[in-house]
């Protein structure tokens, strides 16, 4: 009988681990493969002028003049990244950072805002393993942050802002504890609706979305991320790079967020130590502030930039 109980024991550890294996493999497939239809542009487009039709007159206007350009730079990991550059002629320089499955297309509503409210030229890289761009593993902005710093290297003017939304926001907060390259004079974050770290917020979507508590799964799902893509859950830490971060920031963030809650907002707020400002958008879901509030939106960045 005891054989039994010790039998039973045993296939009933190695059914836990087979599941949790398994299932460590799933996540990291549904949290970090790219989009299938990355490279679509024509569906880009479309959705970018369905969403902001303001959109369709200037790029076209962009597009007459040569001012909108495809640019591929190799990254420090011998990557080939692409990003949509546009010239505007100034010494200012704003890098736009998408979001998790987007592109640097999805974006140009904001790039609109840079080129022609504010005379900025613009960099809107596709992340690794987004668009364009080689990777076949979504990095959630933290080595994201390593290539970002890259482009603001290559590109850099006395002026810059780095803008990102959502994982573009976390990688722009993970960046911005970076020492920054030399020859810029002022540089600026503006983060909207970031997340604290990758942990926080895959262990709010198991939960959410699985009814699953953080152990095993995420224990060993970070695991395997480090194993396989050289980061861990834990270390990729918005929050972690923001108390050292000394630029002035930015923080925006809709209050009806579910997708990365709305709490996160102020603790990476608290943590912040100095030179910043936070705006907390009425009834606006996730990414959605500058859909809800345009003309607000375009004065607290304005605002922001020139103070």
């Amino acid at each position: 009988m005891k054989r039994v109980f010790v039998g039973c024991g045993v296939f009933i550890l190695v059914v836990i681990a087979v599941a949790t294996i398994g299932g460590s493999f799933y996540m990291l497939d549904f949290s970090l493969a790219p989009d299938p239809n990355r490279r679509d542009t024509a569906f880009c487009y479309s959705e970018l002028y369905e969403k902001y039709p303001e959109t369709r007159q200037w790029i076209d206007s962009l597009n007459r003049i040569d001012a909108l350009r495809d640019t591929l730079l190799t990254m420090p990991s011998g990557e080939r990244h692409h990003a949509l550059y546009i010239r505007n002629g100034g010494n200012k320089t704003a890098l736009i950072l998408h979001g998790w499955r987007d592109c640097s297309i999805d974006f140009l509503f904001l790039a609109r805002i840079y080129e022609k409210e504010l005379g900025y030229d613009v960099v809107l890289p596709d992340l690794h393993a987004h668009g364009y761009s080689d990777g076949d593993r979504i990095q959630m902005g933290w080595l994201d942050r390593i290539d970002a710093l890259h482009w603001l290297t290559v590109f850099k003017t006395d002026t810059m802002a780095v803008h990102g939304v959502s994982m573009g926001a976390a990688t722009a907060m993970m960046l911005s504890a970076e020492a920054m390259p030399e020859g810029i004079k002022d540089i600026r974050f503006i983060e909207d609706c970031g997340y604290t770290s990758v942990w926080d917020e895959f262990a709010g979507e198991l939960k959410n979305q699985f009814g699953l508590p953080e152990f095993p799964l995420m224990y060993t799902t970070s695991l395997l991320c480090k194993i396989s893509s050289g980061w861990s859950f834990g270390e990729a830490s918005a929050i972690n790079q923001v108390r050292k971060c000394s630029y002035p920031m930015l923080f925006i963030h809709g209050d009806s967020d579910s997708f990365v809650p709305t709490e996160m907002v102020y603790r990476l707020y608290d943590a912040k130590p100095s030179k910043k400002k936070l705006w907390v958008t009425r009834g606006t879901k996730h990414a959605e502030s500058y859909k809800d509030y345009r003309a607000e939106y375009v004065k607290q960045v304005k605002d922001f930039l020139i103070e």
